[in-house]
């Protein structure tokens, strides 16, 4: 197989070269020179969002059966892409998102959801919501319904993150001591590792799957004492979990999802968009899911490898609690240890 990403030197890009080079595929990786590309891999050098970006690619003769995107901001970069490519590429893939779906979509709900209005393919940068699915529309324009794969991803967690998530736990248990862990400790959750998602995707390129997938693994696949425990573990055990009744922790103005990753509150429009999702189709076409506590390992050796310091995209705001608002909230609760966690 012939791939062409776009993109492909960091987190889902790179873990999809480095999932297809495994397989033996030849790899063709666009991207704009900022961070080195995986060794192995043919390189061309260009700029999405500048005149004449795309010269290095239509220049190029190459041809390829699939060409895997994770574009993020103006649909019209996607646009221009993939009408570029519609002649020379079999299947084009495109790492979307569950935000395109209308907010709030019900637990449980599928890929014939609503989805956002508002998104165009000929957009500038606006919202994500519509960005994703503006490039969706693209891809879609391009190649149609039967040669297009949207993967509409939720969670994606693992090693290369430069999201904040997990590399933000993983640092705070290795500091230690008391824990501001967020209950239930036996809330479900839903996410997907890097490396499954790039398995799928390149799985349905070879199967010749297309339309929309939600992409994450099924609800409770892990939970979210079953995570941080795991991030206690693998740093070292000296962080001690002390569980807080969600109400304590909104009272106390944090924000769920990003002062306290990955978690948000039980009962909730937040929990229902965001681990409540039917993964049924993409688990009948092959998703397989990694136990979290290979994900978690995983991630703490590579952050180990580079200095403890995650990369961080700039287009995403920073994640974590500050520390004085953590001991100020296990001060006045306590907290509670809840066995075997």
């Amino acid at each position: 197989m012939r791939l062409l990403t776009l993109g492909g030197t960091e987190f889902v890009g790179r873990a999809v070269v480095e999932a297809a080079l495994a397989r033996g595929w030849e790899v063709t990786v666009f991207h704009r020179g900022r961070h080195a590309a995986p060794p192995g891999v043919r390189t061309l050098l260009g700029d999405r969002t500048a005149p004449d970006g795309l010269a290095a690619l239509d220049e190029d003769p190459g041809e390829w059966d699939v060409v895997v995107d994770t574009w993020s901001a103006a649909p019209r970069a996607v646009r221009d892409s993939a009408r570029l490519l519609r002649g020379r590429a079999g299947r084009y893939a495109y790492v979307s998102s569950c935000s395109v779906y209308a907010w709030a979509p019900p637990a449980g709900y599928t890929e014939r959801a609503p989805v956002v209005e508002g998104a165009s393919a000929d957009a500038d940068h606006t919202a994500y919501a519509q960005d994703k699915r503006g490039a969706e529309l693209a891809v879609l324009d391009s190649f149609g319904a039967d040669r297009s794969v949207l993967a509409r991803a939720g969670l994606i967690l693992g090693p290369y993150e430069n999201v904040g998530r997990l590399p933000w736990w993983l640092n705070r248990m290795a500091r230690g001591g008391p824990v501001l862990a967020p209950g239930p400790h036996d809330l479900p959750l839903q996410y997907i590792d890097v490396r499954d998602l790039a398995e799928w995707v390149l799985d349905a390129a070879g199967q010749e799957l297309s339309g929309p997938y939600n992409l994450i693994s099924p609800q409770g696949h892990a939970t979210m004492g079953e995570l941080l425990r795991a991030c206690a573990e693998v740093t070292g055990g000296t962080a001690e979990l002390r569980w807080t009744e969600p109400e304590v922790i909104l009272e106390a103005g944090i924000e769920p999802w990003t002062q306290l990753p990955v978690w948000v509150p039980p009962d909730s429009d937040l929990h229902d968009a965001l681990h409540s999702a039917d993964v049924s189709r993409a688990v009948a076409a092959g998703l397989r899911c990694r136990p979290v506590a290979e994900t978690v390992a995983d991630t703490w050796r590579w952050l180990e490898d580079i200095g403890g310091t995650a990369p961080q995209r700039p287009d995403r705001t920073e994640k974590g609690l500050d520390p004085e608002v953590e001991a100020k909230v296990l001060a006045g609760t306590g907290g509670v240890e809840a066995p075997g966690v």
